[in-house]
């Protein structure tokens, strides 16, 4: 019975908040935007760059974890940056991709090798491993790749009707102001990002009032990395304008556009 009613509530909250898109705004204290600084596939530079530059500027970050990827003597790193208020998510743990992905030899870790139930395990499984890590109960969730299929079927009205996961984070921008907290989109920026560039998506959603989620895989480092100094000039203006954006995890933010649903 738990379990059903926790699935209803979590259908019920995304609804509401979809009602309630439009008028996210104002955002606390008055400010313009809100802004959610998002790192993908628990990277060694996102601990050694992204994090320490975060907390340099007294900003927090959400951080998706690959399963596959973790390596043990770095989890009291993570379990610390959790405790230090980073929020840790959910990226499975294989990080299945489609094939057009993957190099031709590489089957396994495929989408189309999964089907629903088999995500929603996996998806269950990486929920149990962060709880260890941080402790906490409930995460959100980042669709590897940016798509949520397996074995050519969505898996997203299974994964809303399951309560798994607070939120999903897609990959890919597509602009509106349809706020659905299951499919959230994200603004990406790799090797050629500039500060600037960066910047002004910051400085456009200010002009609208809007939320907008930044995503990054490497930072300084790794693969698809956006240049240490670009990352580092974005925190000093979001920690210059911090009166007029709102800086902040995802869950945060979709706690909060949540509340406003009743109002």
């Amino acid at each position: 019975m738990a379990s059903i009613l926790l699935r209803i509530g979590a259908v019920l909250l995304g609804t509401a908040m979809m009602v309630a898109q439009a008028q996210a705004g104002p955002w606390p204290g008055g400010r313009k935007a809100a802004v959610v600084l998002t790192y993908d596939d628990a990277l060694p530079s996102h601990l050694d760059i992204a994090i320490p530059a975060l907390d340099a500027v007294g900003l927090k970050g959400t951080f998706f974890l690959i399963g596959s990827a973790l390596v043990p003597e770095q989890i009291r790193r993570w379990r610390e940056a959790a405790a230090d208020g980073h929020e840790l998510g959910n990226h499975t743990i294989r990080h299945a991709c489609p094939q057009a992905n993957y190099p031709p030899a590489r089957k396994l870790d495929t989408s189309e090798a999964y089907d629903v139930e088999m995500m929603l395990a996996e998806i269950r499984t990486m929920n149990t491993m962060l709880a260890a890590i941080d402790g906490k109960l409930q995460h959100g969730f980042a669709t590897p790749c940016g798509q949520h299929m397996a074995g050519g079927v969505d898996y997203l009205p299974a994964l809303r009707a399951s309560g798994l996961v607070r939120y999903t984070r897609s990959a890919a921008w597509t602009g509106g102001k349809v706020l659905d907290p299951m499919d959230v989109p994200c603004r990406w920026f790799d090797e050629k990002a500039t500060g600037a560039q960066m910047i002004a998506e910051v400085e456009s959603a200010a002009r609208t009032g809007d939320l907008v989620v930044l995503g990054f895989h490497g930072v300084g480092g790794d693969y698809l990395r956006v240049p240490g100094e670009a990352h580092a000039q974005l925190l000093v203006y979001l920690k210059e304008h911090a009166d007029t954006i709102w800086v902040a995890p995802l869950s945060m933010v979709m706690d909060y556009a949540a509340s406003r649903a009743g109002n």
